[in-house]
């Protein structure tokens, strides 16, 4: 079935597209696409802050803990556990800096050992993508005429590499900056009611709201439905949060 069947834009769309592959705009997506983005970072640790400080505050509340107590672990925790994740996250990126620096030295060292060889590769490789006689080996030889983009084409369709690689630091900062501000969402209400406020209970909706904008931020940002996004990420956050207060309660008289 041809493709054109399939898909049919209404005229807003066609402009859109028509404006979205403009030369220059055509130019800023190819640029921007070999750059690193710490969206998946943030959205990560704003994620992953909220859940575990919201859980821990869970649980000592459904362990019937003081509300003192349930906000010194929740704090600890929102500290300690944002620097644990952040150097994880340094240590991982770092290990994948590293990998794709591995793969592009060794693709170097075969292209000066043995252009021959990686010149078929190139060919075989247009040639699976439907190219053939003269037009195949200009593609051959345009690429293989400049060793970084015989490099750069290599590890892109041969061993599937981006190479856009993430900067450790950025990646670490990242994850710590939206761990700590999501991660103290859940806190607010300990510090801001009064002693005989729900407290609990005002956590758990500031958590939520906490939630839920992360999940609109990353749809916002990839282009997706806001409002679905900010729901799904609400749901996996509720889910967690019962968890961790259900096990509280049921461990709450264990001996």
């Amino acid at each position: 079935m041809d493709i054109q069947d399939d898909f049919k834009p209404a005229r807003s769309e066609k402009e859109k597209l028509r404006q979205d592959h403009e030369p220059e705009a055509i130019e800023r997506r190819l640029t921007r696409r070999g750059r690193y983005s710490c969206l998946r970072d943030a959205v990560l640790g704003g994620i992953d802050g909220a859940v575990t400080t919201f859980a821990v505050v869970s649980g000592s509340v459904g362990g019937g803990f003081p509300r003192r107590v349930a906000f010194v672990l929740g704090l600890a925790n929102l500290i300690a556990d944002g620097f644990s994740m952040a150097v994880s996250n340094y240590q991982g990126t770092k290990s994948r800096q590293e990998e794709i620096e591995q793969a592009r030295r060794s693709e170097i060292t075969q292209v000066k050992a043995y252009p021959e060889g990686e010149k078929a590769e190139v060919r075989r490789i247009f040639e699976r993508k439907g190219f053939g006689g003269q037009t195949l080996e200009k593609i051959v030889e345009t690429i293989a005429s400049d060793h970084e983009r015989w490099v750069d084409t290599m590890m892109k369709e041969e061993l599937q590499v981006e190479q856009a690689a993430p900067d450790p630091k950025i990646a670490a900062v990242s994850t710590f900056v939206f761990f700590i501000i999501a991660g103290f969402f859940p806190l607010l209400p300990f510090i801001l009611s009064s002693p005989q406020a729900p407290v609990f209970a005002y956590s758990a909706v500031v958590t939520g709201l906490a939630f839920f904008l992360i999940g609109m931020g990353k749809g916002l940002v990839v282009g997706r439905n806001a409002l679905v996004s900010g729901l799904g990420t609400l749901l996996t956050g509720a889910v967690a949060a019962g968890l961790a207060y259900s096990v509280a309660c049921m461990m709450r008289d264990f001996p």
